[in-house]
C-alpha cells in the first residue's frame, strides 16, 4: 500500500516489487489436443525453459542471481544464461546492478491488460470506480486473482488533494487482506483449496495463516468483508466481490477508508458498503455475471 496513482487510469508502474501478471478474469478453456499423447510429443524445450524462468521470477520480487535460477530449475548456468539474455533483450527481464540479480519488468503485466477479458473488466469498472470514489470521498481499487496472490489492476483516487490509495500493480496477500478474503470466499471449496496451496507455496506462509472455512463461509453469507488494514494503521478496508454467472468472484472492489478531518461530508461505513454493493452489482451485471443478493448490514460506524 502506498503512493497515489494517476486518476482515471490503469496505473502501470515499472517496479519489480509491484509486479505480478494480471490473470484472465473470465473462464478461458485451454486448447485441447485430439489425443492426450500429443501433449508430450510436441515439445518446445527452449520455450519451456523461458517460461520456467518467468514463473520462477514472478514469485521473487527481489530477483535472483543467474546461478540461483539455474539451481532452482535444475538447469546448467549456460542454458540459463542464453535464456536470460533473450528475455533481457525482449524486455521481460532486467538486471539489477551491481548485484547482478534478474527481476521481471512490467511487460507481462502490460500484455495481460491487452487481453480482451481484462480489457472488458477494466473498461466497465473504471466509470463505476470514478462514481464510487466521488460518492464516498475515498479512493477505490480492483483486485483480481493471480495464482496464489491478488493483483491490483486498477485504482481511482478520491476527490481532494489528500488521500490514501493502493497503487495498480501491487501484489496483495490473500489471507490477510479484505480483497483477498473476498476472492477466496466466493470460490468453490476445491478451487479455494488450490488457490491457498499456491499461496503457501509461493510465499512460504504457513497453512495456519489461511482463514478457516468457517470465516470464509461467513464472508460469503454476509456478502462482503471489512477489516482494519494489516499493513497501514488507521485504514479500514471494505471489499465486495465482482461475480461471474456462476457466482464466483472474478475480482474484488475495495475502498480503503481513512478519516478525513477536513471533509465534513465524508461517508459513514454504512454508506460506503451501500455504494460498493451498488457498484459491484452493476459491474457484475455488465460483464455477464450476477449481482450479489441482499446482505445484512452492520450497525453504522462513522469516522466523525
Amino acid at each position: 500500500m502506498g503512493e497515489r496513482g494517476t486518476p482515471g487510469r490503469v496505473c502501470l508502474r515499472n517496479s519489480a516489487d509491484a509486479y505480478k501478471s494480471s490473470p484472465e478474469t473470465f473462464a478461458v478453456t485451454e486448447p485441447q489436443s485430439s489425443h492426450d499423447s500429443s501433449r508430450s510429443r510436441y515439445r518446445a524445450p527452449a520455450l519451456e525453459k523461458g517460461l520456467d524462468i518467468l514463473e520462477l521470477l514472478a514469485g521473487k520480487p527481489d530477483g535472483l542471481g543467474q546461478s540461483e535460477i539455474a539451481r532452482a530449475l535444475g538447469r546448467s548456468v549456460g542454458e540459463i544464461f542464453r535464456m536470460l539474455s533473450c528475455l533481457v533483450d525482449r524486455g521481460y527481464v532486467v538486471i539489477l546492478r551491481p548485484q547482478d540479480r534478474y527481476v521481471l519488468t512490467l511487460k507481462l503485466f502490460e500484455l495481460a491488460h491487452r487481453h480482451p477479458p481484462t480489457q472488458r473488466l477494466l473498461a466497465e469498472a473504471l466509470p463505476l470506480m470514478h462514481d464510487l470514489a466521488s460518492r464516498v470521498h475515498q479512493s477505490c481499487h480492483v483486485t483480481v486473482l493471480e495464482g496464489g496472490h491478488g493483483v491490483v489492476v486498477a485504482q481511482v483516487d478520491g476527490p481532494g488533494h489528500i488521500g490514501f490509495a493502493v497503487r495498480a500493480g501491487s501484489v496483495m496477500p490473500l489471507p490477510s487482506t479484505a480483497s483477498g478474503r473476498v476472492l477466496l470466499a466466493f470460490q468453490g471449496p476445491d478451487e479455494r483449496a488450490r488457490i491457498l496451496a499456491r499461496e503457501a507455496t509461493s510465499t512460504g506462509a504457513p497453512a495456519a495463516a489461511a482463514p478457516s472455512s468457517r470465516e470464509l463461509d461467513a464472508i460469503r453469507q454476509r456478502g462482503y468483508e471489512e477489516m482494519d488494514s494489516t499493513r497501514t494503521r488507521g485504514v479500514h478496508d471494505v471489499s465486495y466481490p465482482v461475480l461471474d454467472h456462476a457466482g464466483h468472484a472474478v475480482a474484488a472492489m475495495t475502498v480503503p477508508c481513512i478519516e478525513r478531518l477536513d471533509v465534513p461530508e465524508q461517508s459513514s461505513l454504512t454508506a460506503v458498503r451501500n455504494a460498493l454493493a451498488d457498484a459491484t452489482g452493476r459491474l457484475s451485471n455488465a460483464i455477464g455475471g450476477r449481482a450479489i443478493g441482499a446482505t445484512s448490514v452492520r450497525a453504522a460506524r462513522t469516522f466523525a
